[in-house]
């Protein structure tokens, strides 16, 4: 593995470090560093988290660290979040016999090695993580407490019914999961000085209404409960389109008992598979899970007392505290964010080249923020339009935001391609849109293409248009097939180690001798962890297994016209992808959604039947997705410490909770608001979301992919986006085996094709920006400024995400529910010309069409 490199020490005094650059060129410095200081600045490590790894590093053995750099390099070689310098120096001591033979002669690379083995073992190997998360834990601190209880499923029921209620609303309104974190502090300091010290006890554990102080891991179990239950069950929205008259008026669908089936089976397949894999993506420590952290970092602001003073890059020594940084930071961005997003509208929307000619086509196609491209030096002052894909700058390591944008751009190129030279018909449709389009530029009507049971009609089909995508649409799904592969291959190239040791872990865990870990080197988090009873295996199975009875029953026991296999298929489809997608986002912090593969695979399988297709992806998309979900929640109990078994309880419960209040609003909104999800329904209740999820299904469902991707569609030609994909991770990785060099290593080809999706309708105007502010965080203040970055920038990243959601909640109730509007040119201008309407490069005369001519498409 690493018999080539070739290590030439010239000296060496104890202490320092003096070496000359071999063959990998690993340092290329004759400058004498002192050991610490060059052991901090590789590892990324702050002077407290160097000393206590001191202590440990004394009581290493050269036999015990050899064994332990191995696991090291195997897990981390190809980890775009580990030093490069430190995999590097690894290679080096693992390849140098000579060490092992006379260690008396390389005693400081030795002692170099035993210290970042130590805080390799007593610590994460992450700054990020080291930054915010504790690697200590008191076992007596309570979490699983009655006043955590009742906060928690309070928020459980709140978030689901005000989230289900308004997710038919235009605009919709959400809550998520941030706010209940917010407010359950105060609430859970309340409470502690409210209430009695006054309990019973059960099974010899006193569950007291006051037994402390509210606990770090009190709120986090409240966190993780909301966290289960804001999203609403993805089954809600085939409810819609099953039952309402003006789609598909399947009347069975309105009983409560197949709504509540479907619903269950989709959330709780998700939470057993999830517990299945933890093995793969919650317990190594290469699994960071980015935005964890910035719920951990909002945590900690409120419990922990620690002040340490730090170095700030303007000059001055910081020692303002962690929960006083949170409430300067979230009232100036609670302030401001009125500005571009209610009074000033422009300012969030800042595409001022457009205003210099407003109907120009072309400048409008390339810098709109609306309908085009995005080109734009600087196109928003904006923080909430940063967070359009659940992500911030500050949250996600600074190679993952540069990647995405890389392949953002690459991408922009094709389309602007696909448009002026007008290939599949593009310049007659907007460029960069994510409607389906008819042979007028109008768009796509399904009703034309389905008789009234709502299956495809050929004839109504063959006389009305084949289905038109946008430029950006083209492009966005020859990347998406793309990335499904090269998900595939990179999992294989940079992670099949883990997997297998994943793997091996979970057959181990089945036998009562082994714990399953044993396998992989024991980060802090998992020794601390291990002194808590673990969730047996046969808990997750007996979940999956009755969630799956679950769907097989509501698809079989009414007429679905589906086959319960269904449920299987698309459970095998999960299956084959969630580890890898799993991997890449618990690294990375993107996410690959599984929507349009299982789209394509189910239209194709069951073409003419978009309910089946709604199934197939409801169970291979949906629990997936539900999958890394709880998986993000595992981590965060893991981190915090909180005892696996209460952690699974609060999961079930509050996801039990949720699902039964989502649904039972459903039934009061199918039921009681009337003209529901058309135009001349009260309170804007017009459900733009289910218009939406009802014309894919009808698209991808009944006219069906074969026909738009099959022998003879148009779009056949994307489909070579599979082997592409396939083979991109390949020159990647053997790109990063001769090159060895940094920036080689942080080319993430799947974080780069995910760039390439965030298409159709949003544009470079939202990715750009990020790109500056993740290098000041993620490179210039991590490095020079370590530990005021470590203090402050995930407490920053919270405070802004918080303030936004509560100002945003106000705004609506506020003003917008009322329809209180400016009216003046801060908030009009953002809609004049092009930017208002998109405009196309090609128009039609009266009666002409474009594409293929009637009778000729089938």
């Amino acid at each position: 593995m690493s018999d080539e490199i070739e290590v030439k020490r010239t000296a060496a005094t104890q202490g320092v470090v003096v070496e000359k650059a071999g063959s990998d060129d690993y340092r290329n410095s004759d400058v004498e560093i002192p050991l610490d200081s060059q052991v901090e600045s590789d590892l990324n490590v702050t002077e407290h988290d160097l000393a206590e790894a001191k202590e440990m590093a004394g009581r290493l053995t050269l036999e015990e660290i050899r064994p332990m750099m191995e696991k090291v390099l195997i897990i981390h070689e190809n980890d775009p979040n580990f030093p490069f310098s430190i995999i590097q120096r690894i290679k080096a001591f693992l390849g140098n016999e000579a060490i092992f033979d006379n260690p008396e002669k390389h005693a400081v690379l030795i002692e170099e090695m035993k210290l970042e083995a130590a805080l390799i073992t007593v610590n994460s190997p992450y700054a990020e993580v080291r930054a915010v998360v504790d690697n200590h834990d008191d076992v007596n601190m309570p979490s699983s407490t009655i006043r955590a209880w009742v906060i928690g499923i309070g928020f459980s029921i709140l978030l689901s019914f005000i989230n289900q209620l308004f997710s038919i609303r235009q605009p919709m309104i959400t809550v998520q999961a941030n706010v209940a974190q917010l407010l359950a502090f105060p609430l859970g300091k309340a409470f502690e000085k409210i209430l009695p010290d006054a309990g019973f006890t059960l099974f010899g554990v006193r569950h007291s209404l006051n037994p402390g102080p509210f606990s770090r891991k009190e709120h986090m179990l409240i966190t993780i409960m909301a966290n289960v239950s804001w999203n609403h069950p993805y089954t809600n929205s085939l409810i819609f389109v099953q039952y309402l008259p003006s789609y598909f008026n399947q009347r069975f669908a309105g009983q409560f008992a197949y709504q509540l089936l479907i619903a269950l089976s989709t959330n709780y397949i998700g939470y057993g598979m999830a517990g299945i894999i933890r093995r793969f993506l919650v317990y190594p420590s290469y699994c960071v899970w980015p935005a964890s952290l910035v719920t951990i970092a909002l945590n900690a602001a409120f419990h922990n007392d620690k002040n340490t003073p730090v170095e700030s890059p303007f000059g001055k020594v910081f020692t303002i505290s962690r929960i006083k940084f949170f409430g300067l930071t979230f009232a100036a961005m609670f302030v401001y964010f009125w500005f571009p997003n209610y009074i000033f509208t422009a300012l969030s929307v800042f595409s001022w080249l457009t205003w210099i000619s407003p109907n120009n086509v072309n400048l409008s196609a390339i810098t709109g923020f609306n309908n085009g491209l995005g080109i734009n030096p600087w196109p928003t002052w904006d923080w909430n339009t940063l967070l359009f894909d659940q992500t911030d700058p500050l949250m996600i390591p600074f190679f993952s935001t540069f990647n995405k944008f890389l392949g953002a751009v690459i991408s922009g190129f094709i389309i602007a391609a696909f448009w002026y030279t007008n290939t599949y018909n593009t310049a007659y449709l907007p460029i960069n849109s994510n409607r389906v389009f008819d042979n007028t530029g109008g768009l796509y009507n399904v009703s034309q293409a389905i008789d009234e049971r709502g299956l495809f009609d050929a004839a109504k089909y063959e006389a009305y248009s084949f289905p038109f995508l946008s430029a950006g649409n083209v492009v966005l799904y020859g990347f998406f097939f793309a990335i499904y592969t090269a998900v595939i291959s990179y999992a294989y190239l940079y992670h099949r180690h883990e997997i297998a040791m994943g793997f091996r872990a979970l057959i181990n865990s089945f036998r009562k001798t082994r714990d399953g870990r044993g396998e992989q080197y024991q980060d802090v988090h998992n020794r601390l962890m291990a002194q808590y009873p673990e969730v047996p295996e046969w808990w997750y199975t007996i979940v999956l297994a009755v969630a799956i009875a679950f769907g097989c029953a509501g698809i079989a026991n009414w007429e679905t016209n589906t086959s319960p296999g269904v449920v299987f298929y698309g459970l095998a489809l999960c299956a084959l992808f969630v580890i890898p997608v799993g991997i890449v986002k618990a690294i990375t912090g993107v996410e690959v959604t599984l929507n349009v593969l299982a789209e394509f695979i189910g239209g194709s399988w069951v073409a003419g039947n978009a309910l089946a297709m709604n199934f197939f992806k409801s169970f291979g998309y949906v629990t997936c997705a539900h999958t890394l979900l709880f998986s993000q929640d595992l981590k965060l109990a893991h981190y915090i410490k909180i005892p696996p078994r209460q952690t699974f309880a609060a999961q079930m419960i509050g996801t039990l909770v949720a699902t039964l209040v989502s649904v039972g609003v459903l039934n009061f909104q199918i039921n009681q608001i009337p003209d529901v999800c058309t135009i001349h329904a009260p309170n804007r209740f017009t459900c733009p979301g289910i218009n939406t999820f009802f014309t894919a299904s009808v698209l991808w469902g009944t006219v069906g992919p074969i026909k738009v991707f099959g022998q003879g569609g148009m779009y056949t030609w994307l489909l070579a986006g599979f082997p592409i994909g396939f083979i991109v991770p390949c020159i990647t990785y053997y790109m990063n085996k001769k090159f060895q060099k940094k920036w080689v290593r942080q080319i993430h080809p799947i974080a780069m094709f995910y760039g390439a999706l965030l298409w159709a309708p949003y544009n470079l105007s939202y990715i750009w920006p990020a790109v500056p502010i993740a290098y000041f965080s993620w490179i210039f203040l991590k490095q020079r400024y370590l530990g005021f970055w470590s203090k402050y920038n995930f407490v920053l990243s919270a405070s802004f995400s918080s303030a936004i959601a509560i100002a945003a909640i106000i705004i609506f109730f506020a003003l917008q529910w009322n329809v209180v509007e400016l009216d003046w040119w801060g908030n009009s201008v953002t809609s004049q010309g092009c930017e208002g309407s998109a405009c196309p490069l090609y128009t039609l005369g009266e009666g002409e069409y474009f594409g293929p001519r009637i009778g000729e498409f089938h």
